[in-house]
C-alpha cells in the first residue's frame, strides 16, 4: 500500500465549476444567494437546499442534545459556533455573543423537539434525507457532497460540503471535502458512506485542534514525538497554529485507512454489528461494540496500524498513540508499552507484535458479543443479553480502566 500524498488536495478538473461554488458559498453567507446550475436541467437552488439540510441538522440536535453531558454538549456547541461564524479552530468568540447564540439555539431546539425530519427537494424531486446515494447522484456533478447516517447513540447526522478532490485509494473512492455548507453538532473528521470514504477536512481541523488542546497527560509524550517528527519543535498552541495543515497531513492517512480497515473487516459482520448498535443504543454495550469494531479496523491487514508500519510513518504512529484513549486503550494496553520501546529503539517489529495482540483481543471480544447477542435474540430477552455481556466480558472493569 502506498502512503497517501501529503500535499494539498487537487482542485476539481473543471475550475469554472469549482470557482462557481466558492462564489456561491461566499454569497450564501452575505445573503445574495447565488445559484449556479446546468442550463440544460432545472436550476439547483443551493440556498434552499442548504436551508433544508440545516433544518434537519437542527431537528437532530434538538432531539438528541440530551445524550451529552453538560461539558460534552458545551464542547460540541463550541465547534458548531465556530463553524457558523467562520472562526479558525483556535479562535474563540466574545463570551456575551456566544451565550446569546446558545440561548437562541436552545429556543430553536425547543420549537423543533417534536418535529419530523423533512424530505429533501432537489430540482423538483423528493428524496428521503437518508438516501445518500440518490442525493449524491443528483449533486456530485455540481461539486457538492451530502452525508447522512446514524452516529453514536443512533443520533442522526447530516452535512453538505464542497468537493475539493476525489481519488481512488486501495480500490475505494475517497472524497476530500472543503467548505461545509451545512452540519450538525457532530465534528466528524472522516467516515465511510455507500462503500466510499469521506474526509471532512474542515471538521478534521476542528477535531484535531480540540484533541491537541485537551490532550490528557498520558498522551503528551506521544504528541511531542509526533510533532517533532513533523519538524515542529515549538509546540505551544500559538506556535502550532500556522502548522495545523502539516499536522493534518500527517494524520490524514490514519483517518482513511481506519475506514478502509472497517470496510474490509470480516470478523464483526457489518450487518450483525448494526443489529447490536440498534438493539442497545446509548449503553455500555454500544460503546464496547463500537470500540471493538474500531480496534478490528485499525489492526487488521488493511487498517491504520498495518499501513503505518508498512509506510514507516513515525508521526502517524505517534498521533495514533496520543489520541488513543477510553475503551480503545483499555482493550489495547499493549500499545503504550510497545510505543515506549519504539521511541527508544525504533524497531517496527515491536509495534507489529502489539498490533497482532490487539487484533486477537478485538477478535475475541467481537466473537463473544456476536454469540451472546444471538443467544439473547433467541431468548427475546434484551436485558439478559446486556447482563451477560457485562458479566462475561468484564465490561465494568473495562469502563473503569478507560476513565
Amino acid at each position: 500500500m502506498k502512503p497517501l500524498a501529503t500535499g494539498p488536495p487537487r482542485l476539481l478538473s473543471n475550475p469554472g465549476t469549482r470557482l462557481a461554488w466558492i462564489i456561491c458559498a461566499r454569497d450564501l453567507n452575505d445573503g445574495t444567494g447565488a445559484k449556479p446550475g446546468n442550463k440544460n436541467d432545472a436550476m439547483l437552488d443551493v440556498d434552499d437546499l442548504i436551508h433544508q439540510i440545516r433544518r434537519n441538522c437542527d431537528i437532530s440536535d434538538a432531539q438528541h442534545a440530551g445524550l451529552y453531558s453538560i461539558c460534552g454538549l458545551a464542547l460540541r456547541l463550541r465547534d458548531l459556533y465556530k463553524w457558523e461564524k467562520s472562526l479558525a479552530p483556535w479562535e474563540e468568540g466574545d463570551s456575551a455573543e456566544v451565550l446569546e447564540w446558545i440561548g437562541d439555539k436552545e429556543q430553536q431546539w425547543e420549537k423543533l423537539a417534536a418535529t419530523n425530519y423533512r424530505q429533501l427537494s432537489i430540482r423538483d424531486r423528493s428524496f428521503d434525507p437518508f438516501d445518500t446515494a440518490g442525493i449524491n447522484a443528483a449533486l456530485e456533478s455540481e461539486g457538492l457532497f451530502y452525508g447522512a447516517g446514524y452516529a453514536r447513540s443512533l443520533k442522526p447526522t447530516f452535512f453538505l460540503a464542497l468537493i475539493e478532490d476525489k481519488r481512488q485509494i486501495e480500490g475505494y473512492t475517497v472524497y476530500f471535502l472543503g467548505r461545509e455548507l451545512a452540519r450538525d453538532l457532530l465534528t466528524l473528521p472522516a467516515l465511510a458512506q455507500d462503500q466510499g470514504i469521506v474526509v471532512r477536512q474542515e471538521s478534521a481541523k476542528l477535531y484535531v485542534w480540540d484533541q491537541i488542546l485537551y490532550m490528557k497527560k498520558s498522551g503528551r509524550a506521544a504528541l511531542q514525538f509526533a510533532l517533532e517528527n513533523c519538524g515542529l519543535t515549538e509546540q505551544t498552541p500559538q506556535a502550532l497554529r500556522p502548522h495545523l495543515t502539516t499536522i493534518l497531513a500527517a494524520q490524514r492517512d490514519n483517518y482513511i485507512y481506519h475506514e478502509i480497515g472497517e470496510l474490509r473487516d470480516t470478523i464483526f459482520d457489518r450487518t450483525v454489528w448494526r443489529e447490536v448498535i440498534a438493539a442497545y443504543p446509548h449503553s455500555p454495550v454500544e460503546l464496547l461494540a463500537r470500540a471493538v469494531k474500531d480496534l478490528l479496523a485499525d489492526t487488521n491487514a488493511s487498517g491504520t496500524l498495518r499501513h503505518i508500519i508498512q509506510a514507516r510513518q513515525k508521526a502517524a504512529l505517534a498521533f495514533y498513540v496520543a489520541f488513543c484513549d477510553g475503551l480503545a486503550l483499555a482493550l489495547f494496553p499493549e500499545l503504550i508499552d510497545s510505543f515506549r520501546e519504539f521511541t527508544r529503539k525504533h524497531r517496527w517489529q515491536v509495534i507489529d507484535h502489539a498490533v497482532t495482540a490487539g487484533h486477537n483481543t478485538a477478535r475475541q471480544y467481537a466473537e463473544a458479543i456476536i454469540d451472546i447477542h444471538q443467544a439473547g435474540r433467541g431468548r427475546h430477552d434484551v436485558q439478559w443479553t446486556v447482563d451477560e455481556i457485562e458479566k462475561r466480558l468484564g465490561l465494568a472493569s473495562l469502563i473503569a480502566k478507560k476513565g
